[in-house]
């Protein structure tokens, strides 16, 4: 029976276990993202989430505590100048899990454990679904009314005035537009009616 045996041995000795969740620790942090197994990407997410809580708080004794852990200064540089920084705001669940599938020679679950906020793509997607969601009672959306609601700036023409070089800028109502429209319209086909005869 395994009473009081909290977590995975994932099938190695206590030394291994724990050189092998360094390592992957390391990556997770110099990559951002990583594919493993999932029993491994669990224990990974138990052993490196509680170090990035400690980074937060940037000083020399909880640099040591997390040196102690992954023994590499070049992940610790990152994850106390950049990760910690991104990660402020975060009361934790700094990572996610992907599951994608089954490997093909063992059918071991696969899966893709990655940092929360360097995912960009899924943080925008999940902004505009949020945009769209807003409706007022009547049906519109409060993005098309913001639409709706902003007003097509005047067009500006160049004009030369007689006598000086620099040109000047004149605002066209949007009435004045729509007849300019209508006479360039006319004069190109009154020049292809002529390039016809």
């Amino acid at each position: 029976m395994r009473h009081n045996k909290k977590g995975n041995s994932l099938g190695r000795t206590a030394s291994h276990r724990k050189a092998m969740l360094a390592n992957m620790a390391v990556s997770l942090i110099k990559y951002k993202r990583i594919k493993t197994t999932l029993a491994k990407a669990k224990a990974l997410r138990t052993y490196v989430e509680p170090l990035i809580t400690k980074s937060k708080n940037d000083t020399t004794h909880s640099r040591r505590v997390v040196f102690s852990y992954l023994k590499d200064k070049h992940a610790i540089t990152e994850l106390f100048r950049e990760i910690s920084v991104k990660v402020a705001a975060r009361p934790g669940g700094y990572t996610r899990i992907l599951k994608t599938g089954n490997r093909l020679g063992d059918n071991a679950e696969m899966c893709i454990i990655e940092l929360v906020d360097y995912n960009e793509t899924y943080v925008q997607d999940k902004k505009t679904a949020t945009q769209k969601a807003k409706r007022t009672r009547r049906g519109k959306s409060k993005v098309a009314e913001e639409s709706s609601a902003a007003e097509p700036a005047p067009k500006k023409v160049e004009e030369k005035v007689e006598g000086s070089v620099t040109p000047v800028e004149t605002e066209i109502p949007a009435e004045e537009e729509t007849e300019e429209k209508e006479e360039t319209s006319n004069q190109s086909e009154e020049t292809e009616e002529k390039k016809e005869e």
